[in-house]
C-alpha cells in the first residue's frame, strides 16, 4: 500500500471516479493510465477506504464492479485539490511578473502534480504550454498525453498553414484534408 497523499495517480483515480466514472476501464481511458495500474490504484483506495467498490447486476444479466468515493475520500480529495490551488495561483503570480527562478523552482518540486493538476482542471493546458515555453522546458510523456488536447490544435493550424502553402504546386486543388461532407459545390438533381 502506497500513501495517497504522495502519489499524484491515487488522486486522478479518486477524482475520475468523483466526476462519475465508475468501472476501471472508463478510468483507465479518461486518466490515459495504464489498466493494470489503475486496478492497483483501485484496489489500494479500497484498502484505504478512500472508495467503495460495489456489485451491481448489468443489463444483460452479469455482474459489474461499480466504484464511488466515500467522504473521506471526498475530503482527501478536496484538501489536495486546494492545496494545489494556492500552488497554482503563486505560479500564475510569479509567471505573470516574470520571475523565472522562482518559477522554476516551484515547477521542478511539484512536476510530478502537474498531470494531476492539468486533469483536474486546476491548471489550464494553455497556460500549462504558455508556462513551459516561457521557462524553456520540455515535456515528459505524461506531461504531454494531459496537455494533448492544446498540442494537437497547434499542430492542427500548422498543417493547414502547410496546405495552404502547397496550393501552387498541386494546380490549386484543396488538400487541406475538409472531410465535411459538402461535395465541392456539384449540382446533383436527381
Amino acid at each position: 500500500m502506497s500513501s495517497v497523499n504522495d502519489s499524484p495517480n491515487h488522486f486522478m483515480v479518486l477524482d475520475a471516479i468523483s466526476r462519475g466514472m465508475k468501472s476501471i476501464g472508463k478510468i483507465a481511458k479518461v486518466t490515459k493510465l495504464d489498466k493494470a495500474l489503475v486496478e492497483m490504484i483501485v484496489n489500494d483506495l479500497a484498502a484505504q477506504r478512500l472508495i467503495i467498490k460495489s456489485e451491481k447486476k448489468s443489463f444483460f444479466g452479469g455482474k459489474k464492479e461499480e466504484l464511488t468515493v466515500t467522504e473521506t475520500g471526498m475530503r482527501m480529495l478536496m484538501a489536495k485539490k486546494q492545496e494545489l490551488e494556492r500552488k497554482f495561483q503563486q505560479i500564475q503570480q510569479w509567471y505573470s511578473n516574470g520571475q523565472t527562478q522562482q518559477l522554476q523552482n516551484s515547477m521542478q518540486s511539484d512536476r510530478m502534480w502537474l498531470p494531476f493538476m492539468l486533469f483536474s482542471g486546476i491548471m489550464n493546458a494553455v497556460f500549462f504550454m504558455s508556462m513551459m515555453s516561457f521557462m524553456g522546458a520540455a515535456l515528459t510523456p505524461a506531461e504531454s498525453a494531459h496537455a494533448g488536447d492544446a498540442g494537437a490544435a497547434d499542430t492542427g493550424a500548422g498543417a493547414d498553414a502547410g496546405a495552404d502553402s502547397g496550393a501552387g504546386v498541386d494546380g490549386g486543388m484543396d488538400s487541406g484534408g475538409d472531410f465535411g461532407g459538402d461535395f465541392g459545390g456539384g449540382d446533383f438533381s436527381f
